[in-house]
């Protein structure tokens, strides 16, 4: 009997080894939370003055909210990514993480103005209602998924450069809505994959009566390579237009 393959990694950027930094950043999700900050700099690149403090306290913002708070909520649940990273550990870093995220909205409300609570509070819910599964799970679906990781950060961004919602801004918040929908379509088969799959076997009978390998890699790659790919291309599109804006 062929031997059995080694089970896969829980993510492509996550190994199989041991060790608090693996650990640390595979909670952290590289790949993704570049991601959708890259949605922080769309958004702000598409004001008529960039102002640079307010996006970097924007990004600050988004990545303790998103890549540490919701992170570690989300591992909270489940242990996806199999870390041995500490339960009281996990949700200390997801409340001072959220916190500090808050913190920053509310120093940032002395500069844009009071239009600016009702983001705070959308990106709190969001953090916990999404990532804990609340109210049943009604807010984990690819709808708020696409909503709250992609239309969100783009309509924030925005609104911390000018205090106030374009229509520019709405359509490039619905193409980041459509982004991150995709990714979503795309990674869920992936981690079913990785996570939840023991082993693949079948074959595909092409039309000239060839046979072609189906199995776990064959099924991961196509989605893998295009989220590699995606996440490269919309953090390289978000820093080309604030460049474009600086220089």
């Amino acid at each position: 009997m062929p031997e059995e393959a080694p089970p896969l990694a829980p993510a492509y950027y996550a190994t199989r080894a041991r060790g608090w930094r693996r650990d640390v950043w595979a909670v952290l999700h590289p790949p993704y939370t570049a991601w959708h900050l890259s949605y922080v700099l769309i958004g702000a690149s598409l004001a008529p003055a960039l102002n640079l403090q307010r996006l970097l306290a924007t990004l600050l913002a988004f990545f303790l909210a998103v890549g540490i708070s919701a992170h570690a909520l989300d591992e909270l649940r489940g242990r996806p990514l199999q870390t041995q990273i500490s339960s009281p550990v996990l949700w200390t870093a997801a409340i001072v993480g959220l916190a500090a995220a808050v913190g920053l909205g509310l120093v940032g409300i002395g500069f844009v103005g009071i239009g600016l609570v009702p983001f705070i509070a959308a990106g709190v819910l969001f953090v916990f209602a999404y990532n804990l599964e609340l109210l049943g799970g009604r807010l984990h679906g690819d709808f708020w998924f696409a909503l709250s990781w992609g239309a969100f950060p783009v309509l924030t961004a925005y609104f911390a450069q000018t205090g106030r919602i374009s229509i520019g801004a709405v359509a490039a918040a619905g193409a980041a809505y459509a982004l991150s929908f995709g990714q979503r379509a795309l990674s869920t088969p992936a981690r079913f994959l990785r996570r939840k799959t023991r082993s693949v076997s079948g074959t595909l009978t092409l039309n000239d009566g060839s046979e072609a390998l189906l199995d776990e890699p064959a099924l991961l790659r196509p989605l893998e390579v295009a989220l590699r790919a995606f996440s490269w291309g919309a953090v390289l599109l978000g820093l080309g237009l604030v460049t474009a804006k600086l220089f």
